[in-house]
């Protein structure tokens, strides 16, 4: 098992009550760290409570929702870790574009973070960490991920310009990429998906990062190295590599 921190630590994760956010919930928690669990699900948040005690905080509020956040947040004490994980996916078929869709995947991934982050950097000190959930599909233009992939693409340049601007202040700032994990999210996607790991090595993984203050995380690196790879090309190749893909 990964070493996480040689010190108990105050964290908040968004998106607890399932799936990674909720695996990281549980290592944090197990390894004696203060976690201020974050999401709408009261019953999972609750069992959280049951399991761990009074050092899982339930803290429930709408992402998309600014004042709901701001409210929610305030009383919060300072942070040394800050885990943005909440998020959702509709996959779009192009030739009838569904706006609505589209507006809902970038107001819960992406305004739903804005909204986040407007609350919890005051709560970050010098020596304080934040990682923003993305993912691989930022790296290349994938079919039907219109939406998805846009709102993770903007979530990589914000988690890339926090990086440099909250650098100054001694924060440092992750962007996370994970490629296909097994989630109730994922479970419903009708295609195959490569290399996808469970939540266990996902969590692993991503508290290994955070500990070693890594830039980016990205997992499992063969898939993810070949999509950075890919990422590399001139747009044209990878328009032409993606469509033979695709009808193979």
């Amino acid at each position: 098992k990964a070493q996480i921190t040689s010190r108990a630590m105050n964290l908040l994760i968004t998106g607890t009550t399932s799936g990674i956010g909720l695996k990281l919930a549980q290592d944090y928690l197990a390894a004696g760290d203060t976690v201020y669990c974050c999401g709408r699900n009261k019953l999972v948040l609750n069992e959280l409570v049951a399991a761990f005690g009074d050092r899982a905080i339930p803290v429930s509020f709408d992402v998309k929702n600014r004042e709901d956040c701001l409210v929610a947040l305030a009383a919060l004490p300072e942070l040394d870790l800050v885990i943005l994980n909440a998020g959702t996916c509709e996959y779009i078929d192009a030739s009838n574009f569904d706006a609505a869709s589209f507006e809902r995947v970038i107001s819960i991934n992406l305004i739903g973070f804005a909204n986040c982050l407007e609350a919890l950097i005051p709560k970050l000190v010098a020596g304080s960490s934040l990682a923003l959930m993305g993912s691989s599909s930022s790296y290349l233009p994938l079919p039907r991920a219109e939406a998805y992939g846009a709102s993770k693409a903007a979530i990589e340049y914000l988690a890339k310009t926090l990086a440099v601007t909250l650098g100054k202040e001694g924060i440092h700032v992750s962007y996370i990429a994970p490629g296909f994990v097994e989630t109730p999210l994922t479970n419903l996607n009708d295609f195959p998906m490569p290399m996808r790991v469970d939540v266990e090595f996902a969590s692993r993984r991503i508290r290994q990062g955070l500990e070693r203050k890594q830039s980016e995380i990205h997992f499992p690196r063969l898939f993810t190295g070949f999509m950075k790879a890919l990422s590399l090309l001139p747009f044209a190749w990878q328009r032409f590599l993606l469509a033979k893909v695709l009808m193979s």
